[in-house]
């Protein structure tokens, strides 16, 4: 009897610690420190507090636990607040909000925001292992869209897709996280 109900309560446990799976979210510059240890790509979602397809995206796709695991798995993930007054230190450069106005509901765009060239939200930014740029993705993004994007930046494997067909045949060899 006791034997069953600790496997029960292990059971339980494990069931609720599979689907209550959160997103680890570091800074920029912890995840170019974890880097140096752990080599990953870095997967950053850069949002506003404004931005009401940022927080669909929090709750639709980053709260999604198979999201969340292979996102804890394969990279840092990052939040970055496009018009926030977080010090970002890149390539020897430090960035910042010079012109933000505390009370606002929109404020000015973050230096580093626009050294990336994200004018627009939300926008998910890919680094390499070396914490270099590989591409900016606009736009809301479901579980099933990022999905390919996670994929696609997954390691070096962007780098063997150079064209439209090659493309198609990554999608095609592509198996999905949701089982239809």
């Amino acid at each position: 009897m006791v034997l069953n109900k600790l496997t029960l309560f292990i059971l339980i446990f494990s069931i609720q610690f599979t689907y209550s799976q959160k997103v680890n979210w570091v800074s920029f510059e912890q995840a170019v420190e974890l880097q140096k240890t752990n080599p990953k790509n870095i997967m950053m979602d850069v949002y506003t507090e404004w931005c009401g397809p940022c927080k669909m995206m929090d709750k639709n796709t980053f709260d999604n636990p198979l999201i969340a695991k292979f996102l804890n798995d394969n990279f840092y993930a990052v939040k970055f607040n496009a018009e926030g007054t977080e010090k970002v230190s890149y390539n020897g450069e430090v960035y910042g909000n010079p012109n933000f106005k505390s009370g606002r509901i929109r404020n000015s765009s973050h230096d580093f925001s626009r050294f990336l060239g994200i004018y627009s939200y939300p926008t998910i930014v890919f680094f390499d292992k070396n914490s270099k740029p590989i591409a900016p993705i606009s736009g809301y993004q479901g579980p099933t869209q990022i999905e390919v994007y996670l994929n696609l930046f997954l390691g070096d494997r962007y780098l063997s897709v150079t064209n439209q067909e090659e493309f198609r045949d990554f999608l095609a060899e592509m198996e999905s996280m949701f089982k239809s």
